[in-house]
């Protein structure tokens, strides 16, 4: 069975795929956009500082040295572990306010691979 827009004409329905076949290249424009975008995050009162791309690569790790204490390895592995994690939390937020601008908040089905 085929769903039938009530009272559209051919005219309309190429409109609306017009339409949606431009929200689609606008999307995939803000998606490389955004995989194109550094994220940073620090975290330790700002001593370590973890840079992001979007597509979650890490870029870089900042570290000033006195946070360097070979005593104590594991709050540094889990000041790094909370400032990957803000990063990654930054990445997928934008990815999500901008592809929403985009759709209009519309819950489109088949997008979850842009990062909604």
């Amino acid at each position: 069975m085929k769903a039938r827009i009530p009272n559209q004409n051919n005219a309309s329905r190429g409109d609306m795929m017009a339409r949606i076949q431009k929200m689609q290249e606008d999307m995939q424009l803000k998606q490389e956009e955004i995989e194109n975008t550094d994220f940073s995050a620090g975290a330790g009162g700002g001593a370590e500082e973890v840079t992001i791309n979007g597509k979650h690569e890490v870029q870089s790790i900042k570290l000033k040295p006195e946070v360097v204490d070979p005593e104590d390895v594991e709050m540094l592995e889990d000041f790094l572990t909370i400032a990957f994690n803000e990063a990654v939390r930054k990445s997928n937020e934008t990815m999500e306010r901008e592809m929403g601008a985009i759709t209009g908040g519309m819950n489109i089905p088949g997008l979850g691979g842009l990062g909604l």
